[in-house]
């Protein structure tokens, strides 16, 4: 039986709630909405990425519930007020494959009497869900809105291979990286060892000043946030990007946000996400750890339960589709040219590609305003 308990409604922007929805997908989920669930009133979906909760809409979600909108948002598997998943390193990897969070996310808009959504929105990590979404799914799932991620198209399967010499192997990118004159290694692959839970759960400065100085390194007040295009996926490509993508070889993350921690002035002058507001993400992940969402990464890194995707091969979103980023975000650069194939392969019908200034890589709390707009003008937009 779940004992969890929604969030109070002190904790929430006014007309936001929160509830848990029993019995989706053997998960009990935590979401907050606005809006009212009168019968056709069109649904936005809303999946947030790492290490976020639900709560990372909480800007955005009163802006589509005055447009007209059932503005959903989940916890998703791994995070946060839901539960059933296992926060165990040596759980079940296969519950986080990316169909089965898609099948959450179906079943939470079903669960609340939607057959449709309008949108599904995605952001960081949450963006790789929202994006199969529309691949899988398009008479679900009207239009696509990503953020801080783009979105490359599903792997590619070998072709025309018969009787042909196998490729070279590509050489190895994190040996490479770790023989550079400072060494170096990817953040990906580090979330995905087991002690980087541990290193983050139980950080020397604690939960909440961790993320207080992760959520600054990746924000746009970290002036160093200057990102430009790479030119390849190459180790000395890669060590340009800042150390909370291309970390220092003996480092955990604990240590390596712990170099940037705003000063006392700094976070007194944080607007966008006040000590008040942190404590929020600080109190579930104290409480949770972060394994849950470490666990994406890890489907991600494995490449052992990625062959589900390459069935996809080929695919195409061709739903309207949009993308909005902070013009200081690295993540819109992580993957060299990720966002050349996503506007002119991926996805047919992306149209327009937004990165607002003054945001780095939490858009939709830093900007809100800006992102509620951009996202409005989208969606009123004909199919």
């Amino acid at each position: 039986m779940n004992t969890m308990e929604p969030l109070p409604s002190s904790a929430l922007p006014a007309g936001v709630r929160a509830r848990i929805l029993a019995g989706i997908n053997g998960l009990d989920v935590h979401l907050l909405e606005a809006g009212h669930e009168t019968p056709g009133r069109p649904a936005v979906l809303l999946l947030h990425g790492f290490p976020e909760l639900a709560y990372s809409w909480r800007k955005v979600l009163p802006a589509l519930a005055a447009a007209g909108y059932h503005a959903i948002a989940p916890d998703q598997r791994g995070y946060g007020r839901t539960t059933g998943w296992d926060a165990s390193y040596d759980g079940n990897l296969a519950e986080f494959r990316f169909m089965n969070l898609l099948r959450d996310a179906i079943g939470v808009l079903f669960a609340l009497g939607h057959r449709t959504a309008e949108a599904v929105v995605g952001h960081d990590f949450g963006a790789s869900v929202a994006a199969q979404a529309t691949l899988v799914r398009p008479d679900v799932f009207k239009r696509l809105v990503l953020m801080s991620a783009p979105y490359a198209g599903p792997p590619s399967v070998p072709f025309d291979t018969a009787g042909k010499p196998s490729p070279t192997p590509a050489p190895d990118i994190h040996a490479a990286m770790a023989a550079l004159a400072r060494p170096r290694k990817h953040y990906q692959w580090y979330y995905s060892t087991r002690p980087a839970n541990e290193n983050m759960w139980k950080a020397k400065q604690g939960v909440h000043d961790f993320l207080r100085a992760y959520y600054h390194h990746k924000s746009a007040d970290w002036k160093a946030n200057t990102p430009f295009e790479l030119s390849g996926w190459t180790a000395g490509e890669l060590a340009k990007m800042p150390t909370y993508y291309i970390m220092d070889m003996a480092e955990g993350m604990a240590e390596t946000v712990a170099r940037e921690m705003p000063d006392a002035a700094q976070i007194a002058a944080n607007k966008w996400l006040p000590d008040s507001e942190l404590g929020i993400y600080s109190d579930e992940y104290r409480r949770t750890g972060f394994q849950g969402g470490l666990n994406w990464y890890r489907v991600r890194t494995g490449g052992r339960i990625m062959g589900e995707l390459e069935v996809f091969t080929g695919r195409t979103i061709d739903v309207p589709a949009t993308f909005i980023a902070g013009k200081s975000d690295w993540g819109i650069y992580q993957t060299p040219a990720a966002i050349k194939r996503m506007q002119q392969h991926a996805c047919t019908r992306m149209s327009d590609i937004h990165l607002i200034d003054g945001a780095g890589h939490w858009v939709q709390q830093e900007r809100p305003d800006e992102v509620n707009r951009l996202m409005l003008e989208f969606l009123r937009r004909p199919l």
